[in-house]
C-alpha cells in the first residue's frame, strides 16, 4: 500500500471512528452521573431541591404511559413546575418510592457540554439530554414509557 493510501486510510478511520469518548473526563461523567440522579431521586424521595439541582427549568419532559382504556399509550408532558409539585406531593403525602425500586443511570454519551442518559426507574425507561450550563450539568430534555406489559 502506498503512503497516500495509508494516509487517506487513516483519515477515514478518525472520521468513522465513536465519538463517545470526546471530552469525556472523569468529571464530566460524574457531574451527568449526579444530576440525572437528582432527577431520579428528587420523585423518589419527593426532593425538589433535588429536581432543582439537576434539572433545568426550561426542561421538556414528555412521557408514555398505558391508557385507561387499555388500547394503547396515553401521553403527556410535564413542565418544571409540575416537577416540583410532583416531588413535593411525594414529600407530603410520604408516597416515597420502595427501598428496592430500580435506580439505574446509564451513560450513552457524554461530551464537553452534552450527553445523553438512560435511566431505569420504577415507572419505567426515561431518556435524558443533559448539557452544561454555567459548568454545572441539567437535565434539559426527557422522553419516558412505562414499562411494556408482558
Amino acid at each position: 500500500m502506498t503512503k497516500t493510501k495509508w494516509v487517506w486510510m487513516a483519515v477515514l478511520v478518525g472520521c468513522f471512528a465513536p465519538t463517545a469518548a470526546l471530552g469525556q473526563t472523569d468529571q464530566d461523567r460524574a457531574g451527568v452521573e449526579r444530576a440525572a440522579l437528582d432527577y431520579l431521586e428528587g420523585f423518589y424521595e419527593g426532593d425538589a431541591a433535588k429536581i432543582r439541582s439537576g434539572v433545568h427549568p426550561d426542561v421538556v419532559k414528555f412521557g408514555f404511559f398505558p391508557s385507561q382504556s387499555g388500547d394503547g399509550y396515553a401521553s403527556e408532558p410535564m413542565s418544571f413546575d409540575q416537577m416540583i409539585e410532583f416531588a413535593n406531593g411525594v414529600q407530603e403525602r410520604g408516597n416515597f418510592a420502595p427501598e428496592d425500586a430500580p435506580k439505574e443511570v446509564i451513560l450513552l454519551e457524554v461530551t464537553d457540554q452534552i450527553a445523553a442518559v438512560k435511566v431505569v426507574a420504577w415507572w419505567g425507561h426515561d431518556y435524558l439530554h443533559l448539557a452544561r450550563y454555567d459548568g454545572a450539568w441539567k437535565v434539559i430534555h426527557v422522553i419516558w414509557q412505562s414499562a411494556p406489559s408482558g
